[in-house]
């Protein structure tokens, strides 16, 4: 019996080693890819929100002559310079981004060959109830990696290059800084962007209520407001760019809380008049 059990204990670890070795293939293929094309993508992406070119500078340019406010939302320089001041840090860059980029495009199988490990342990209704779980994780963190990148990276640097205390200093930031900050922020929104998904199990088991998200809504509304002024230049607009999404993200969680909840009574009262039936 304990030999059937170590044989089955050490079936399930070699078949999690099998998955993990699957998801960092995938990484390690992507990261490979991006270390090829290294220098496109440094120029083209990686630096592009440092540009007043970029995307997001023209559509803010946009919003400004339409709201007359041109002066605060049209980017025509940024003021600074990268430098690489380590020996080793242009290369040292370049492989971690390659490892970001080739995480960030792999996620979707990443969390696939985890999801296929997880599931076999699920009763079948959670199986059932959980097929989305893929699709809506990876959307989700694709979604904050696209926000993290069109909106908080730019807007950052803007604000960053931007901020003086003095005109004695020119600002000139090192590679490593300065993609290490991107990174963050691309990173850090693709996975702020889980929230309603960590709010649906966390109402699963009981410890995330409609009734305490909403009780707590001001408090959030204040730390996303902060959140906001802090990464954003010192204009209204663009606080509002940046905290409407974050705000909207806690909205729909209170209501995938409330959808949990709504369900599991529901279910509670079919289990409960089974029983009666039997009786």
């Amino acid at each position: 019996m304990n030999d059937e059990k170590e044989m089955s204990f050490l079936a399930h670890l070699e078949e999690l080693r099998w998955h993990i070795v699957r998801a960092v293939s995938a990484i390690f293929t992507f990261m490979i890819a991006v270390f090829i094309f290294g220098k496109w993508i440094f120029e083209n992406i990686i630096f592009a929100p440092a540009r007043a070119d970029f995307v997001t500078f023209k559509y803010l340019c946009k919003v400004g002559h339409a709201f007359n406010m041109v002066d605060s939302l049209c980017v025509e320089f940024i003021p600074f310079k990268i430098q690489s001041r380590l020996m080793t840090g242009q290369f040292t860059m370049h492989l971690t981004v390659a490892f970001v980029l080739g995480f960030i495009i792999a996620f979707p199988y990443v969390f696939w060959e985890i999801w296929k490990f997880v599931t076999p342990g699920l009763q079948s209704s959670e199986r059932k109830n959980s097929r989305w779980a893929v699709t809506a994780v990876s959307f989700l963190f694709l979604l904050g990696v696209s926000f993290g990148y069109f909106l908080l990276s730019p807007l950052t640097v803007w604000f960053l290059s931007s901020y003086s205390v003095s005109n004695m200093i020119s600002n000139e930031f090192d590679i490593t800084s300065y993609v290490s900050t991107i990174t963050t922020l691309i990173f850090g929104s693709g996975l702020l962007f889980q929230l309603p998904v960590v709010v649906y199990f966390l109402s699963k088991i009981g410890i995330v209520t409609p009734q305490l998200m909403r009780q707590y809504r001001r408090h959030a509304l204040v730390g996303i407001l902060i959140i906001g002024a802090i990464i954003t230049p010192p204009d209204p607009l663009s606080q509002i760019l940046v905290s409407l999404p974050l705000y909207l993200l806690f909205e729909i969680s209170i209501l995938i809380s409330a959808m949990v909840i709504r369900r599991q009574l529901k279910q509670d009262e079919e289990n409960l008049r089974a029983d009666q039936l039997e009786i």
